[in-house]
């Protein structure tokens, strides 16, 4: 098995890079909502003297991009929470496992083997998606959020350029809340490592990151009943009884406020993508000849990818009931008995590959081929023993781009991977997508489509623990996704639509027959279905006064073993303008959220993930809150009022027996300090 230990990872990256005694590009901003900002990189005009005596700049990139995108400084939403932007929602406590409305399947974009947990994967750094920055000055930025019930969240970034080609950023954060009901503790710690560095003659460029994640979350099981919010005798919602609840840990457990039954999940990841290139150099003077620089016009180039990484699910019951277990098995429990099952997978990807380009050099066409290979590990271990199993993949890959740079210019992107050997054999991905900005009257216009091939997850595939075993046999899952979208700035409205044809889609359900007593399968459904998505905003303006608009329509075609609300919507009404001589800038006023009524999915504490069920509707009042936000300087904050329809109705819930929080305030800044 691939072992790592994420802090020497780090150390090790950050030791070698230093050692390699060079010079780079990058730098950071808050990652969220960040604003595109194509401009020309003038960094390398600039002699190593005076470099750090130019004023602040600070931007990021993708790796191997040349579109910037500049730090958020947006005050408009700055209230929203980070995580559970668009239509995320949670289980009712901050950092619980999450699920979107707007319907996307889980894996896709991905091809080949995979885990399969995907719960907590709105609250995970990801080392493939990143951003480099590239900065003047050392920045910091600070982000904290504080809330009811010990809710908190904390983010840091740090990152500064050693010189014009060399950058590192450094990211943490944390996510914790003992929530409003029994028993569900969150605790989440995620930190990133990133550098991006270019060679003197700009033909070496190297980008490398390592993240780690680590989720946790206590199971309560949900509450027995929605009637019991509208007891008088449970108005403390921490006596409310819940189905995960076990009175012997409670008594044995120092505050009570711990559950016996954990989902952990870890994972930590390194990537190293570095290439030499080739092409036509040139040495740039400023006016007076006092400072130069290198530009190079590349045409060919050689691309090496390296990867490797684990991840590891662990479900931990530590002082187990038997009636819980009937579904599964019938089992009584000594004293120090109990149930475990942890699903390991550990991978190393190596890929080659040769890139030509054409054009001028920001108007570049890139084409690249490569090759890889895959070593994929899985194994369940359940105390007793273990289940393991090993592949090796191999895999061509091309790729065909050219970024939309300027004004009135085309961009396109093709993507082709196909595995053609190993267990995944067959698995394949085609992508493409093509946009271009017509103009202040039409806006720019984007249109793609997307077909893949894939097997179905491991852990789709097998669960156990020590007294139980049950074990699949799943088809390759089939997805084909076309979309377009327009955005007018200039009238505030953008419109896309996205039609899925799933075939062979593959879900975890509630059966509710005899032969498994009503426990949870994982299921094929062999009929394809189409589900088609329709996303409208639209921003209206009088003044200060902002009307900000977003509504989607999601349709599913058949009997699909999947269900989303017909209807998602959110309108804020704010007052947004300057104080104290335009030294303070605030937005205030209400947003009101909604969906329509529908067969929302249930989860399973057990499997730590969504599953479908038809039984339960759920039906609710719209949510809302108030809020008041202000900017000062490179200073923002928020102070807002949540859940306040809980003052009227009973508790919005989102998924069988999991209710939102009571009426509760909320407060956050972010801080921006640049050196």
């Amino acid at each position: 098995m691939l072992r790592f230990h994420p802090f020497l990872i780090s150390c090790f990256l950050l030791l070698w890079a230093l050692n390699t005694q060079a010079q780079n590009t990058a730098l950071p901003g808050n990652p969220v909502n960040l604003q595109n900002a194509p401009q020309r990189d003038t960094t390398n005009r600039k002699s190593q003297a005076n470099w750090r005596d130019e004023p602040v700049k600070i931007f990021a990139t993708k790796a191997f991009s040349n579109i910037r995108f500049s730090p958020d400084t947006n005050l408009h939403n700055f209230q929203r929470r980070p995580f559970l932007q668009d239509w995320y929602r949670d289980l009712g406590n901050h950092g619980s496992p999450a699920r979107n409305q707007y319907f996307s399947p889980e894996n896709l974009g991905n091809t080949g083997p995979s885990l399969g947990y995907h719960a907590f994967d709105v609250y995970r750094f990801k080392a493939d998606s990143l951003l480099y920055y590239n900065t003047t000055r050392p920045f910091t930025a600070f982000d904290y959020q504080l809330g009811s019930k010990l809710e908190q969240t904390l983010h840091l970034l740090h990152t500064q350029n050693i010189s014009s080609r060399w950058n590192f950023a450094v990211q943490y954060q944390k996510i914790g809340s003992e929530g409003f009901f029994k028993i569900q503790r969150t605790n989440h710690d995620a930190g990133a490592l990133s550098t991006h560095y270019t060679g003197p003659r700009q033909q070496y460029t190297l980008y490398a990151a390592v993240v780690y994640n680590k989720e946790q979350n206590d199971e309560n099981g949900g509450i027995l009943g929605d009637s019991l919010l509208h007891t008088s005798k449970y108005s403390d919602l921490q006596t409310i009884p819940v189905a995960l609840d076990n009175p012997f840990y409670q008594g044995s457990n120092s505050n009570g406020r711990r559950s016996a039954i954990t989902n952990v999940m870890r994972d930590y990841n390194i990537l190293i993508r570095h290439q030499y290139t080739w092409g036509h150099r040139d040495t740039v003077y400023n006016r007076d000849s006092t400072q130069y620089g290198i530009n190079l016009v590349p045409r060919f180039s050689i691309m090496h990818r390296l990867e490797a990484g684990s991840a590891k699910h662990t479900f931990k019951d530590v002082m187990p009931d038997s009636t819980v277990y009937s579904p599964f098995f019938n089992r009584s429990f000594a004293t120090l008995d109990s149930v475990y099952s942890q699903q390991n997978w550990a991978w190393f990807d190596n890929r080659i590959s040769l890139n030509g380009f054409i054009g001028q050099k920001e108007k570049q066409l890139a084409v690249s081929a490569g090759i890889g290979n895959r070593l994929d590990n899985f194994y369940t271990y359940y105390i007793s023993d273990k289940n393991s199993s090993q592949t090796l993949s191999t895999y061509i890959d091309g790729e065909l781009q050219k970024e939309a740079i300027g004004n009135r210019s085309w961009g396109y992107q093709a993507k082709a991977k196909f595995i053609i050997a190993g267990s995944a054999v067959g698995d394949f991905l085609l992508m493409g997508s093509a946009s271009k900005d017509f103009g202040r009257n039409i806006g720019t216009l984007s249109i793609g489509g997307q077909q893949q091939l894939s097997d179905a997850p491991y852990a789709y595939t097998l669960y156990q623990n020590q007294y139980f075993q049950e074990s699949k046999s799943l088809n390759k899952e089939s997805i084909t996704l076309l979309w377009a979208s327009v955005y007018n700035e200039r009238f505030g409205v953008r419109v896309s639509f996205k039609n899925y044809v799933i075939d062979n889609f593959i879900y975890l359900g509630d059966t509710l027959n005899a032969v498994t007593n009503g426990r949870l399968e994982f299921n094929q459904d062999a009929q394809a279905f189409n589900l088609s998505q329709l996303s409208i905003q639209k921003i209206f303006k009088w003044g200060p006064v902002v009307l900000d608009n977003e509504f989607t329509l999601q349709q599913v075609t058949g009997n699909a073993p999947l269900s989303v609300p017909l209807i998602l919507g959110r309108n804020a009404l704010s007052y947004e303008n300057y104080l104290f001589r335009h030294a303070l800038k605030m937005a205030t006023g209400i947003e009101v959220r909604y969906f329509s009524a529908y067969k929302a999915e249930g989860y399973s504490p057990f499997y730590n993930r969504f599953y479908f069920q038809n039984t339960y509707t759920d039906n609710n009042q719209p949510e809302a809150n108030v809020f008041f936000n202000f900017k000062v300087k490179r200073f923002r904050a928020f102070l807002m009022g949540d859940q306040l329809q809980t003052l009227l109705w009973r508790n919005t819930i989102v998924h069988p027996n999991y209710p939102s929080p009571n009426v509760m305030i909320r407060f956050g800044f972010d801080w921006v300090l640049v050196n």
